[in-house]
């Protein structure tokens, strides 16, 4: 690399074999995004805290083990950073709220410990929406972190700042949580790559719930192959755990080549393509033509009717949010936000009837999943209906018809949260406002290696996109 800052932009694949031929060091890897953190995080709004002690030390181990030939993961002294909604022993988890100003984790989060084991390099913990309760990333006491192809655009959220953190070159991947789109939405937005594996299938287990029912481990790198590597060193954790019967299934994914014969596309024959950019809608139709040079066959398919997925999502989301908060609002009530102290509120006054009606339609929804995958091997969608909004944006209207920001971006990715069904989203194209655009694809249960291969050849076929012009 000529500079260190051109460094800190390679995927995370490039930059293992330069740690593996011992062209760079760890240490000297590590203190180049470190650099790039002091240069660049009070504009880019990325961490909340940066662990610069802790990284050096884990640096120089991993170095010894590298010099070892250690034989092991390829993120071995690989930097990342965590959503500050997961826990890292002995550092201050926030979930990006004042309510949690002294909360200094005791134990590692299960992903930590698996970041451990393959010998990632943690630099910190990353900005969000306060609790995860939003779409936009906006946060009044940390900062909103700001879109890496547009400083006065939202990089979107809530894992806002864990997409930031590697659209600005400041970490090589980072981890998030998903509850309605959380990583999907803001990686696709700073040009990046969002997993959501199935539901289940990354342990939550030392992550500050936002909603126990629908919340998801995700993944945000910087390239497809950046992600099916990470999703394989995360999975493996769980390697021993089959998954429900039934759900077992080879596809047309487990093959190493980049052949799609008989790989059987659906793409929505309503709702997914409604009230969207026309740009946006020309990248979705341009990634179904290159599916199909590549050998897919594309069909139209009808999904459940989603039209009511965001209302049921919601009325699942605050009872348990509530339910997880209320510890905390008789002695620090004060200290939460105005919009997340009203979204607990409604949680108050959803009734019991109300909840169990949505966990049925949501029920509903997988069955109806169930025979969607039946006819097909992958599900297509735009990724968003709108680019990156301005900061401050409160509505958008498309096609006549105003609806909240938040609804908006979430508006293609809320109902997989409420299916469970892996999904990845990725920039395809550039829009005219200078804006990644892109899209979403959604796989059985457990393929989640089905929609990394699709995403690849997808990918490979469209070419890359710019990096963001940060100088």
């Amino acid at each position: 690399m000529s500079t260190s800052s051109e460094l800190c932009f390679q995927p995370a694949t490039v930059i293992a074999r330069l740690l593996r031929d011992r062209d760079l060091s760890v240490v000297e890897l590590v203190d180049a995004f470190l650099s790039r953190i002091d240069e660049r995080n009070a504009h880019s709004k990325a961490y909340i805290s940066v662990t610069k002690d802790a990284a050096r030390r884990a640096a120089a181990e991993a170095d010894t083990r590298l010099g070892r030939g250690e034989a092991g993961s390829i993120f071995l002294g690989i930097p990342f950073g965590s959503k500050d909604l997961i826990d890292i022993k002995g550092v201050l988890t926030t979930g990006g709220s004042a309510v949690l100003h002294d909360n200094v984790a005791t134990e590692d989060a299960a992903v930590i410990d698996r970041m451990n084991a393959i010998g990632a390099v943690s630099l910190g913990k990353t900005n969000l929406h306060e609790f995860a309760y939003g779409t936009t990333g906006e946060n009044a006491v940390y900062g909103t972190a700001v879109n890496a192809y547009d400083g006065t655009r939202l990089a979107c959220g809530s894992s806002s700042g864990s997409a930031a953190a590697v659209a600005h070159g400041l970490a090589a991947f980072a981890l998030g949580t998903d509850t309605g789109g959380s990583v999907r939405v803001p990686a696709v937005m700073n040009g990046l790559v969002g997993l959501k594996p199935t539901f289940g299938r990354l342990s939550l287990k030392g992550v500050i719930p936002f909603c126990w029912s629908l919340d998801h481990l995700g993944l945000i790198t910087r390239t497809i192959d950046d992600c099916a590597a990470l999703f394989e060193a995360c999975a493996a954790a769980d390697a021993g755990k089959a998954p429900p019967a039934g759900t077992e299934r080879s596809g047309p994914g487990d093959s190493a080549d980049r052949s799609l014969a008989g790989l059987r596309v659906g793409i929505p024959d309503r709702f997914y393509f409604e009230r969207t950019d026309p740009e946006i809608l020309a990248a979705a139709e341009n990634a179904v033509r290159l599916l199909e040079q590549s050998g897919a066959t594309v069909s139209k398919v009808s999904l459940p009717d989603a039209r009511h997925a965001r209302t049921a999502s919601l009325t699942i989301q605050m009872p348990e949010a509530l339910s997880f908060h209320s510890r905390y609002l008789e002695d620090r009530g004060h200290l939460y936000s105005e919009d997340l102290r009203a979204g607990l509120a409604l949680g108050q006054y959803i009734l019991a009837e109300h909840y169990i009606r949505a966990k049925r339609l949501v029920n509903q929804y997988r069955a109806g999943m169930r025979d969607v995958f039946a006819d097909v091997d992958v599900i297509l969608t735009p990724a968003t209906p709108i680019p990156a909004p301005k900061i401050g944006t409160v509505k958008v209207a498309m096609d006549g018809v105003e609806e909240a920001v938040g609804n908006a971006l979430t508006r293609f990715t809320t109902f997989f949260n409420m299916t469970g069904h892996p999904a990845v989203t990725f920039a395809t194209e550039m829009h005219s406002l200078g804006l990644p655009i892109g899209v979403q694809l959604i796989g059985r249960y457990f393929e989640e290696r089905v929609i990394l291969k699709v995403a690849a050849v997808l990918a490979e076929r469209a070419g890359p996109i710019p990096l963001p012009d940060l100088r």
